[in-house]
């Protein structure tokens, strides 16, 4: 089965730990690494993706996620051009309205106009195209041949239209179910009939919530669980998952809290919107996102509290590459 699977790491260690964790993941049969953009972390995402790429040589490396608020879209395209140079082919720039990083610095998230206008000019910049800002003209001294790709990280609706229009690709937050795969790509097609494009060279990667562990029961009770006091995970990143379990036929109240939630339930959210259970459960999860949605590229999320949000991801690099990723390829 041709699925290319990528996976979260947070910089939870040392950063020369960290990389070698990376190049850990390679070995474990990964296609993609990416790491969280949290300056609060203490740990640079751009110096870890650069050690990790000279410990590695196949896997695709990229923020996850970088976003304008915290970052100047010329800070951000420089960057990426510089991981271009270290590991040619295999950098992508995500790049989102920015999630605990903008909350840490009492910053609201980037709204869709900004984030319009950093993706457009990020793409300008890694061509070559010189641009204004403030009335000064300027443009990047050194770009590659072949410009670092610029991915969206989208999960609402709107958002993910303005991937469709403006970025070379998107990172999903909307689920496998195949309802639900089938709008958010309805929803790209809007976004790209109004900049007069066509999605055949657009790539989409599925962000995939995930818990892999010997107890899958415990795994699958994901939706009744809290991500931080007051907060279920059903909401976090953001009550945009409500809106794509509506649309997989699982209608929830915005307000809705963990132990409103049956086993019955849990159930049918862990099935449509992640990855939960046993390897041997989220192997067959995954290939059912595969027939049934067309999926074809995920990025592994593991899931966490926030306390434990820094939490190296031993058990789901262990389940992929002992059960999941060998199953992926028979």
């Amino acid at each position: 089965m041709d699925m290319q699977v990528d996976i979260r790491v947070p910089v939870g260690l040392p950063v020369l730990e960290t990389a070698q964790f990376i190049a850990e993941c390679e070995t474990a049969g990964f296609s993609g690494v990416g790491i969280h953009d949290h300056q609060h972390s203490g740990r640079d995402v751009y110096l870890t993706l650069a050690l990790a790429a000279e410990r590695t040589s196949k896997l695709n490396l990229f923020p996850a996620t970088s976003n304008p608020v915290t970052r100047h879209p010329m800070v951000l395209a420089s960057l990426a051009h510089t991981l271009e140079e270290i590991a040619p082919g295999r950098i992508r720039l995500t790049v989102g309205p920015g999630f605990l990083s903008v909350g840490t610095i009492g910053q609201p998230r980037a709204s869709l106009e900004t984030m319009r206008q950093a993706i457009t000019t990020i793409r300008r910049l890694l061509r070559g195209e010189r641009l204004s800002f403030n009335g000064v003209d300027t443009r990047l001294g050194n770009v590659s041949e072949q410009p670092t790709p610029v991915y969206m990280t989208a999960a609402g609706p709107r958002m993910v239209e303005l991937a469709g229009e403006v970025a070379d690709g998107a990172m999903l937050l909307v689920g496998l179910h195949p309802l639900a795969v089938a709008a958010a790509r309805k929803r790209l097609e809007i976004g790209a009939a109004r900049s007069g494009r066509d999605l055949k060279d657009f790539q989409s990667v599925f962000i995939t919530p995930t818990t892999v562990g010997e107890d899958g029961d415990k795994a699958r009770r994901w939706p009744q669980e809290l991500f931080q006091p007051g907060q279920s995970y059903l909401t976090y990143p953001s009550k945009s998952n409500l809106f794509w379990l509506r649309e997989a036929g699982i209608d929830l109240p915005d307000d809705v809290m963990p132990d409103q939630i049956s086993d019955e339930m849990a159930e049918r959210i862990c099935d449509a919107f992640g990855l939960f259970g046993t390897p041997r459960q989220c192997l067959d999860q995954l290939k059912r996102a595969a027939t049934e949605s067309g999926v074809d590229h995920v990025f592994i999320f593991p899931t966490h509290t926030r306390e434990g949000g820094y939490d190296m991801p031993q058990p789901e690099v262990e389940g992929f590459r002992d059960v999941i990723l060998p199953g992926l390829a028979v």
